[in-house]
């Protein structure tokens, strides 16, 4: 959908948030015009939305300000969109990002979640779907999910993200630790790729892209990378499965 209609199918009932308070979003846009139809329509569901038009001023916001939620914009003067993510992970930024994004090759949403995005959203796309993926992203962040997981020799520490095979730490890109602990949550059931996509992404991916499986296999490079049994099982024709089996 075209920029101008963003505004077009926002739903005219206010958003229910997490704990009765407004949440606070961030909105990285230098597109004026963008950036104004966001923060109208977030606002009017009852959001309180604070605008930066560039990556520098981006950062002096969002390592100031707590906020619960950012959209990104990739394409930005000076300072890329890219660059502010690592930066904000680096500095152990932990709201969730929504990146915004006019390319749809597959390397650059992997680059865009690898450098520590949560979902992405690429332009021009219906203001319903933001707000859809907006409220995805917050029940997230307010869900439990703080108990130690583990399955054989394999154990993660969901608060600290720390990953460990025996004595061997795994390090791991924020995307592929959402993959694994979708997987290890549920242990022993096969999800599908379409289930993963969804629940890690909160997006439909297309039936031809690899995405899923180009995560799978470098996640099992690194959880193998000491010669351990294999975990991570590939159901042919369906999906994957954590289980403690063979190799």
């Amino acid at each position: 959908m075209p920029v101008h209609e963003l505004l077009s199918t926002a739903a005219p009932e206010l958003e229910y948030h997490l704990e009765d308070k407004p949440m606070r979003l961030l909105v990285v846009e230098d597109e004026k015009k963008v950036a104004a139809f966001l923060r109208k329509g977030l606002e009017q569901e009852a959001y309180t939305v604070e605008v930066a038009g560039n990556g520098k001023r981006a950062l002096e916001l969002a390592l100031s300000e707590p906020y619960d939620l950012i959209i990104l914009d990739l394409l930005l003067p000076g300072l890329d969109g890219i660059s502010v993510l690592r930066e904000l992970r680096r500095q152990h930024v932990s709201a969730p990002v929504l990146i915004l994004t006019a390319r749809k090759e597959v390397d650059d949403r992997v680059s865009g979640l690898d450098a520590g995005a949560d979902d992405y959203l690429v332009k021009p796309f219906a203001f319903a779907e933001l707000l859809a993926r907006v409220r995805a992203l917050l029940r997230r962040q307010g869900s439990d999910r703080s108990a130690i997981l583990q399955i054989a020799d394999l154990t993660v520490d969901p608060v600290t993200h720390r990953v460990t095979r025996g004595e061997r730490e795994i390090e791991l890109t924020p995307r592929e630790y959402a993959v694994l602990d979708y997987l290890l949550r549920n242990a022993g059931r096969v999800m599908t790729r379409t289930l993963i996509a969804e629940h890690v992404w909160d997006y439909h991916f297309d039936s031809d892209t690899n995405l899923i499986d180009v995560y799978v296999k470098r996640l099992r490079e690194k959880l193998e990378a000491g010669g351990e049994k294999r975990l991570l099982h590939t159901v042919r024709g369906i999906g994957y499965v954590m289980r403690e089996d063979g190799r």
